[in-house]
This record gives C-alpha cells, structure tokens and sequence, in this order.
C-alpha cells in the first residue's frame, strides 16, 4: 500500500512547471516534490489542527508525500471521516511498542471491537492493577516523546525476515500469498508492522486513550470527539465480550484465526471442510436459540443488528427451526407503522429521520402488540410508501397467534425498550444479530468487522438494488451514524448475541467485490475507502460459491438463496 503518489510523466512535465492546488478553498501555485507536510507550513490554516494524514485526489497518503500533480489537498484529523481508522491503527502499534519493550517474552494478540475499543489477548504475564498502570504510562511517555514512525517499502523477501527477527509466524504465512512484490512497512522502535495506510510523522497525535482490564484480557479504548452527546457503550460489554470469546475459540479449533490460515485452506482444498464446519455451527447455533425461546414460553420475538448483519436470513433460518420445535413464527413488519410521511420527524440536515424512533405510530404498535399477545385477531396495518401514508384498512393484513403462535419482529429499535413499553420485559425475548468476525490479518491486526459489513452491502447493493459500489460507500457513514445512535448502545440488553460471520467469506465475496470496487472512479468522493478495500481485499485467495448451500446466510447478499426476500 503505496504512502505516496505515483508521479506523472518526467518527460512530460518539466522540474519547473508548477502544480495547482486547491488547498482549504485557495488555488495555490506549488512546486512540485513539495510535500504536503510543507504546503501546510507555508499556508497554515485552522484546518490543519491536528492532522496527522492528508486526501490528495481523492486518495489517502501520508504527510510525507510529494505533491507530483495538481489537484485538491485536505488534511485528515482524528474528527474527520477517515481519521478514526488512522488513529486507532497508530496507538494500537503504540500499544505493541510499549508492551513489547516491558514484556518481552510475553504475547499479545489484538481482537475485535468492543466498548469503544479493541480488546487484547495476553499471554506470558498477568493482566492486573499493576500491568494495566505500567502500559499507561508507557503509552503515555511514548505520545509525549513524539517519536517518529517510519515508513518503508521493501520486497516481500526483506519483509519475511524482518517478520521473522519479530518472532511473527501470523505475518509469514500472510506474506505466502502476498498479491505483489514489494510491502508497506512501518515501525516505531524496535516494533516491526504491515503499514496498512498512510503512516503518520510521530506519536504525539495519538494522546487520548484508556486502558483496563476485561475479564483475563485488557481493553484499549479511543477517544470520540465527534458524537460526545451520545452514548458511547464505553463500559463492560459482558454478552459482546463473551460472544467475541467463543467465536475467537471456535475459530482457533478449527485452525482459521488468520487470513494467512484461510488462504492456505483454499490452496489446498481444506476450505470446503471449513465452509461446511461453519454452516454447521451456524445452524447449531440458531437451533439453540429456537431452544431457549420455546423453552422460555416467551411470544414476543424481537431481532435488531446494523445493516447488511444479515438480520433477514437469519430470522428466516430461525422460523424453521421454530417450527421444528412444534411452533408457529408470525411476522410483522415495523415498517408498515410508520407515521404519515408530513408527521416523519427531521433530522439536523432537515431531512425526514426515518430510523427515529418517532418516525413509529408507537401507540398504534403497542396497542396492536398488546392485543395479539392476549390472543386477539386483528388487522394490521399497510404502509404505502409511493404515497407515504398508510394504506386504507381495506387492505390491512389479518393477524392471529393461535395457541403455538410466536410473534417475531426486526427491525433497528428491537433492543430498545422505549419501540415496546407497553411489554414486560419478561414476555419479550431479545436477539442481536451481527458479523463479529474472529478472522485477523495476524495478531496484531484485527478485520474490521463494519468492513465485513460494508462488502456484503456492496455487493448485494449492486446485485439487487440498482446501486453502484460508490454509492453504498457514500451512504454508509450516515448508515454507520444511525447505527451507533440506535442500535449499538442497546446490545448488551439482548438475551442472546448470534455472530453471523463465516470464517470464509471473504474469499467468497473478494470475487464480486474487487470487481465493483474497480468501477469507482478516482475522482469520485468514495475513490480513498474504494482503494482501501481494494488493497484489503488482494491478500485474499479467492474461492467460488458453489459448495456454498442454498440456506447460507452468505447468500442473502451474493445470490443463489432458496430463501425469497
């Protein structure tokens, strides 16, 4: 992953033409080999504050980086749209340095996202009071030294022994199918990593952090200035952890913790072991969950994950299982409550906020639900959203449990208490459905499981719905904003976390998606995170769907499901 521009044409353009810049609205003249690093020094602006990364045309580089063409330059802070990634990237190798450094015959190794943080796996020493205070003030001394990261681009031959010296098995076996010659490496210190994006000048940028103590492991948390009126989830995440846990488990069993692990499988035919053990899990688990429900006699069923968690098939899978076990799974949509469309609130762009919760005819719901749980038989009602009003009760739909009935909703408020009131928590049964993925790069570098998420949508988006691959880039940081106000801070009320990841899907998917990714243009808003997913999705060895079965959950967004949605 290249930290600087490809420059044009010497030949072409001679050493004295200059390039135009458009750089916090003024057009600037500027020599080229001039590094962005120098063009905010010599036309400082209030935007600079902070930035550690820049946009240059729509790509992301570092500040380091010449400027070889004209174009437009935006400096990138924490509070910007791809700062976040950054951040968390470099406190994280931070957080590398400074254990390694205390603890040098002990192990770390990074997990998914939780708490407003990612969580960490120690071995080799105790992760106590003590442990926890010495790794913050190492942390701590590290961003007010301002060390310097470094930045090089080696071949793959280099990169293989500095990964050895490093003691680093999980970075090899990566480096085995790496799709090109040469590597992006970073350092600070003595710390050797994959430089997965621009690399930033030095560590004071990255200040703000908290660490403590989960369960045998620690958390790293990041500061998030740009929502601070929001609830964070910044506590103890019990169920979150422990479903993280287990799927972290299941896939070192299985011998798939890593992408070096998955490409190998599907070199050497062993993905389709894998893929079938992962189905098989899948159902065994939505099979247990059909269990707790019948076994709690609870006859409300409410289902809630952020987009593309694949919410929709695994209600479908669990209706099956349902009937299994003697029961029959009733449906309502939430949608089809909706407020007329003039009473839909707005949002603070002055748009219609369809995902608030007042954009429901909460007490049509409640009364509705009230009465069906109590055996009623009523009409429900129809939203026509050409007109954006509800439909005449003519052509309301007919409801009734019966006595083996069993009411299931999805939708984003299903965890929140406040879409259901008029329900005890005591008849509802909670479910939270979403792709956690236990699958790492190595151990020090986590999948992120939004990117999980996004590369579904993409690909279904552009199967099904008639959108290109820079569209649903576009869109999914409001997706992500609706997501984090609505869904995410209510989790930990559910009474089961399902994890609807499968261990092999990128391998899957990286067929469809490096193919639309390709159709974003590099002057389109969405050209940096295209890029980005581009260059992720070459450490793949890819692997075709057609050992995949019709119920995968996998389906619902590559086609080929005997489900109809």
């Amino acid at each position: 992953m290249s930290d600087t521009l490809l420059p044009e044409n010497p030949a072409l353009l001679p050493p004295e033409e200059p390039a135009e810049i458009i750089y916090d609205g003024r057009k600037l003249e500027i020599m080229r080999g001039t590094t962005i690093a120098e063009l905010m020094r010599q036309y400082p602006s209030s935007k600079d504050e902070g930035a550690f990364a820049a946009l240059m045309n729509n790509r992301l580089v570092s500040l380091r980086a010449p400027i070889v063409r004209s174009g437009r330059v935006e400096p990138i802070n924490y509070a910007s749209r791809h700062g976040a990634r950054i951040y968390r990237r470099h406190l994280t190798l931070m957080l590398y340095e400074a254990f390694y450094s205390l603890h040098p015959n002990a192990r770390i190794r990074v997990g998914q996202a939780i708490s407003e943080g990612y969580y960490f796996e120690v071995t080799g020493t105790e992760v106590n009071a003590v442990f926890i205070a010495e790794i913050k003030a190492a942390l701590g001394a590290l961003a007010a030294e301002k060390r310097p990261f470094t930045f090089r681009r080696v071949p793959v031959e280099e990169a293989r022994r500095l990964f050895v010296y490093e003691k680093s098995d999980f970075k090899k076996k990566v480096l085995d199918h790496w799709p090109n010659a040469y590597v992006s490496i970073m350092s600070i210190g003595s710390f050797v990593d994959f430089a997965l994006g621009p690399v930033a000048p030095h560590t004071g940028y990255f200040k703000e952090f908290d660490l403590f103590k989960q369960g045998d492991d620690m958390i790293l948390q990041f500061p998030n200035p740009r929502i601070p009126q929001l609830h964070r989830n910044d506590g103890p995440q019990p169920k979150l952890y422990a479903t993280l846990k287990d799927s972290r488990r299941w896939s070192q069993r299985l011998g798939v913790g890593h992408v070096g692990d998955l490409n190998a499988a599907c070199i050497d035919g062993s993905i389709r072991r894998v893929l079938q053990i992962a189905e098989g899990r899948h159902e065994k688990l939505i099979s247990e969950i059909s269990d707790q429900i019948r076994d709690s006699k609870r006859r409300l069923v409410l289902i809630a994950g952020p987009s593309a968690a694949g919410k929709t098939t695994f209600t479908k899978r669990l209706s099956i299982q349902l009937m299994v076990n003697g029961l029959r799974p009733v449906s309502i949509s939430l949608d089809n409550y909706y407020v007329n469309r003039t009473e839909t609130p707005l949002d603070a762009t002055g748009k219609y906020d369809f995902e608030a919760l007042e954009a429901i005819d909460l007490g049509l719901f409640n009364a509705h639900l009230r009465r069906i749980l109590d055996g009623a038989s009523l009409l429900t009602p129809r939203y026509d959203f050409n007109a954006g009003r509800r439909s005449p009760k003519k052509k309301w739909i007919p409801i009734e449990l019966g006595d083996d009935g069993i009411l299931i909703i999805e939708g984003i408020h299903g965890l929140n208490d406040a879409l259901t009131p008029a329900i005890p928590p005591s008849e509802k049964f909670r479910i939270y459905v979403n792709a956690l993925n236990p699958l790492a790069i190595d151990e020090h570098n986590r999948l992120h499981t939004s990117d999980t998420r996004l590369i579904r949508r993409m690909v279904r988006d552009r199967h099904y719905r008639g959108y290109s691959a820079a569209e649903t880039i576009s869109s999914w940081h409001s997706v992500r904003r609706g997501e984090r106000k609505h869904i995410f801070p209510f989790q930990e009320s559910s009474d089961v976390i399902f994890d609807s990841s499968l261990i092999y899907e990128f391998s899957v998917v990286k067929i469809f998606a490096e193919r639309y990714l390709l159709e974003v243009e590099h002057t389109h808003p969405s050209f940096a995170e295209a890029y980005r997913l581009r260059k992720f999705m070459s450490m793949f060895v890819p692997m075709l769907p057609g050992d995949i079965p019709q119920t995968s959950l996998i389906r619902e967004f590559i086609g080929g499901s005997g489900f109809s949605y």
